[in-house]
């Protein structure tokens, strides 16, 4: 029973489906023909709106022109009529035959009434307000003429009339000569009613409005206006004259036509009963297809999410080794995009150029037949960018239902993380060899230290004893006449002060070692220098070389292991008298020489927070004149055990970084020029003492 209701409620949701196709089918004719009709609307819109712009360009051209026939007309005036007698008659017919023109006045040279008109066609035109009144735009025009040499006109102004009337009037002012001379000026005063009654094509003008405006819109003059409450166009054009300009506004009324040429209604509704015959059609299919399609879909939506979730690359391809399909994680891993790998073949675009030939050999051979080995088999891939990454693929045959085989398919594993996993392990590996070595190290230096301490003392008590019998008893009054007595006495109070100086370093090292904290204090960079000197004399005597010892003035006091930054210097001062070898072909006396320089370094201005002056530095630098460093030297410099001598142990520098370090500084390097390497440090200056003030009674 539940089966049948289940059909009935389907065959519902189709009916009702396809109602709501064929409303949605009416629909859209009917928003095409509403489409067609606006677009038809608008189309004539524009075209009635070009039209009009043309025939309000045509209007100006003919008032423009007009304007130019009238000035010719006037000089023409001028040449019959010399005189102001002779020059009335002639002027009264010019202004019969031009009513847009409503005075005439010729004017001498200093702008003074010689002779005037008016127009018959306007009584008592100026019967309200005298001339006079509209003499500022007549000297105006008169003034911008002579300076054209030709015809200027005023700004429009407003002329009262009796009994509430008036009148736009515009002067037009043109200057004659005569036998070459100035003659004076012809004045004509324009009305802009009667230049748009008098100079445009009454034809264009039938059913339409006629106006003068200002620039900004303010009406001058009207001619005619449109009738009705229909929608109107509107045209406006620039009148540009010398001197002056005026905007003609032209209005027509917007005529309503048919809906819609009945050509195009019937082509539309044709395709549109095409449209619906081909969807009936196709509707007795869309039953018997939405039950395949649905089917079809969610196995495709099922496979697709499958192989999106995969993290390992997916690759088919068919007899002839062009790819036919890959899933994104291959994509990925390749840096190609589907599109750019699908039906590409041999050689394939992810191998790298030099293994071309040998990948190709391997792909002809499995191509050929040969079993494909189940556990796979590493290679190398390259993406676009030139990053390459080890891989494994593991390939099998690709049956289909024919049980004929059409190609391989192949999963791709990227190595590139369990090779970085390996990588990290073999350095750990090598960091605990380090370590176990470093920390041998630190207890053969504890047992040295031990060992050392006795040989030291017995050294230093022998040459003690030495001295005591070599010097003279006291109070017997003798001196010490032998030089070579005086010498030799000299040299066993040296071997006692270095037995001493190697004592203290030892028990630095061994206080270093066992991580005690070391006793600081306000140690002179001079007396750093002084205690290494005698040392470093002998050497560079010995070597040829020249040391140069430069202290900055007033420089202060250090805050240190006096033991262990004797030795840092000691160390890198050695280093550099090594760096300069005798049998260096290059090496010229001049360059010779080893420099040690000693300057106060504030690495901080300004004051710190609370007002308190920031730490101040004092900067050690030790410079060779050798080869210098090469890039490799220099990337594993202060590496522990890294020599590049063979005596050497490799932990020079990097205990005389780590010394440094524990005192706050830092231990640099850089190439010297022309040639050598300048190895510097900084140590905390020692806090200035300052005595508090007694307070007196």
């Amino acid at each position: 029973m539940e089966r049948p209701h289940f059909i009935r409620a389907w065959r519902e949701s189709l009916r009702s489906l396809r109602w709501r196709l064929w409303a949605a089918l009416l629909l859209l004719v009917v928003t095409l023909l509403g489409v067609l009709i606006f677009l038809a609307a608008e189309y004539e819109e524009a075209r009635d709106q070009t039209a009009l712009e043309q025939d309000a360009a045509s209007l100006v051209s003919d008032i423009r022109s007009s304007l130019v026939r009238n000035v010719q007309t006037l000089q023409s005036l001028h040449s019959v009529a010399p005189t102001a007698d002779s020059w009335a008659f002639p002027a009264a017919e010019l202004m019969a035959q031009h009513r847009e023109i409503v005075r005439l006045e010729w004017r001498d040279n200093a702008q003074q009434v010689t002779a005037a008109r008016d127009t018959p066609f306007i009584p008592e035109l100026f019967g309200y307000l005298d001339r006079d009144q509209a003499l500022p735009e007549v000297r105006l025009a008169c003034d911008h003429a002579r300076r054209l040499s030709g015809p200027a006109y005023s700004s429009s102004y407003f002329w009262p009339l009796r009994h509430g009337k008036g009148l736009e009037l515009i002067e037009m002012c043109l200057p004659v000569a005569r036998a070459g001379l100035p003659n004076g000026f012809l004045v004509a005063t324009y009305s802009l009613p009667g230049l748009l009654s008098e100079l445009t094509n009454r034809d264009l003008l039938r059913g339409r409005g006629l106006a003068f405006n200002e620039a900004d819109g303010t009406r001058l003059a009207l001619h005619s206006i449109v009738t009705g409450t229909r929608r109107t166009l509107t045209a406006r054009q620039v009148l540009d004259l010398p001197g002056h300009t005026l905007i003609l506004q032209l209005q027509s009324p917007r005529l309503l036509r048919g809906l819609f040429p009945n050509v195009l209604t019937a082509m539309v509704s044709a395709l549109s009963l095409a449209l619906l015959s081909v969807l009936f059609l196709l509707g007795r299919d869309i039953r018997r297809r939405q039950r395949a399609e649905m089917e079809v879909a969610k196995s495709l939506a099922f496979r697709k999410a499958m192989e999106d979730s995969l993290v390992t690359g997916l690759r088919a391809r068919d007899m002839q080794g062009r790819i036919t399909y890959v899933n994104p994680a291959f994509c990925d891993m390749v840096g190609l995009t589907a599109e750019q790998l699908v039906g590409t073949g041999l050689p394939a675009p992810w191998w790298p150029p030099e293994l071309v030939d040998e990948y190709q050999q391997r792909q002809m051979v499995r191509l050929a037949g040969q079993v494909l080995p189940r556990e796979g088999y590493e290679s190398v891939f390259q993406r676009p960018d030139g990053t390459r990454f080890p891989v494994l693929i593991i390939e099998a045959p690709l049956i289909d239902a024919q049980g004929k085989q059409t190609g391989f398919m192949s999963a791709i594993l990227d190595l590139t993380e369990q090779r970085r996993v390996e990588d990290l392990n073999r350095a750990s590996q090598e960091r605990l060899q380090a370590t176990a070595r470093l920390a041998t190290m630190g207890e053969m230096a504890s047992l040295l230290s031990h060992e050392l301490n006795q040989p030291l003392a017995a050294i230093s008590s022998y040459a003690s004893g030495t001295l005591n019998l070599l010097e003279q008893p006291e109070g017997s009054g003798v001196a010490v006449a032998d030089p070579v007595q005086a010498d030799l006495m000299q040299a066993v109070r040296r071997i006692g002060e270095q037995a001493e100086r190697a004592a203290r370093v030892i028990k630095s090292v061994a206080d270093f070692v066992r991580r005690r904290q070391q006793v600081r204090e306000a140690v002179t960079p001079k007396s750093l220098i002084d205690a290494i000197l005698p040392l470093l004399s002998l050497q560079a005597k010995k070597q040829g070389i020249r040391l140069q010892i430069q202290i900055a003035p007033e420089c202060p006091s250090v805050l240190c292991d006096r033991t262990m930054v004797e030795q840092v210097l000691l160390n890198l001062a050695r280093n550099g008298m090594q760096a300069m070898p005798l049998t260096d072909p290059s090496s010229r006396m001049s360059l010779r020489v080893l420099r040690l320089e000693v300057g106060q370094a504030r690495l901080h201005s300004g004051l710190a927070p609370g007002g308190l002056p920031q730490k101040a530095w004092v900067a050690f630098s030790v410079t060779d004149h050798g080869l210098g460093l090469s890039e490799e030297v220099q990337a594993k410099l202060f590496t522990p055990f890294f020599t590049t001598r063979a005596e050497g142990m490799g932990l020079g520098l990097s205990l005389c970084r780590t010394v440094i370090e524990q005192h706050g500084g830092a231990l640099t390097h850089e190439p010297n020029e022309p040639r050598g390497t300048v190895f510097r440090f900084t140590l905390p200056a020692a806090p200035v003492q300052v005595a508090p003030l007694s307070s007196g009674a």
